[in-house]
């Protein structure tokens, strides 16, 4: 055996044995869950309004339970105009248990004004700037974030941008709008 082989199947062969080789080793290394925690684990899923797919993702790649989520105004389609978010959106918020929810306000939205019209939220708090670099994005993240530990944070946004708030604040997680509140 050659120094640096990591002892995986051979190379030798076609692709479909190759494929079946590391899909049989990555099978071995997933623990197999019990009925009962797979059970709880997919009556938190949907306490948190997450599919298990989802929420087992995020799970597996973190370690830890989801304990807030943070939601761009974007996401929640909150404007000047509008300031209240729309009711499907407030509903389903309204459903989410045991679970932190707050929204980042994106200029030129204030956070007192987003929390004063959508009281489902737990709290509210400035966005980074857009042209904010990482530093100052994990800033703006951690003082809206408190002591709520960043990788058991789900961030739910709706622009490109705002992907990258979660690298920044090194979240659990982003999720686009439209796969957590539906089409």
């Amino acid at each position: 055996m050659q120094i640096g082989h990591n002892r995986g199947p051979s190379l030798e062969g076609g692709a479909s044995w190759r494929r079946h080789c590391w899909a049989a080793a990555r099978e071995r290394l997933l623990p197999i869950l019990p009925v009962e925690v797979v059970r709880l684990r997919v009556k938190r899923a949907k306490a948190l309004g997450l599919d298990y797919g989802t929420y087992a993702g995020v799970r597996a790649a973190t370690g830890h339970d989801v304990v807030a989520f943070l939601f761009s105004t974007n996401a929640l389609r909150v404007t000047l105009v509008r300031p209240a978010m729309p009711e499907g959106r407030a509903e389903k918020l309204a459903a989410v248990t045991g679970c932190g929810r707050v929204a980042l306000a994106v200029a030129p939205l204030t956070a007192g004004m987003v929390a004063a019209a959508n009281p489902v939220l737990d709290a509210a708090h400035p966005a980074p700037w857009a042209l904010a670099g990482f530093g100052e994005m994990r800033d703006a993240l951690r003082a809206a974030l408190g002591r709520v530990p960043a990788d058991q944070v789900v961030l739910v946004g709706d622009l490109g941008l705002e992907r990258d708030w979660c690298a920044a604040g090194r979240l659990a997680a982003y999720l686009p709008a439209e796969r957590y509140f539906g089409h």
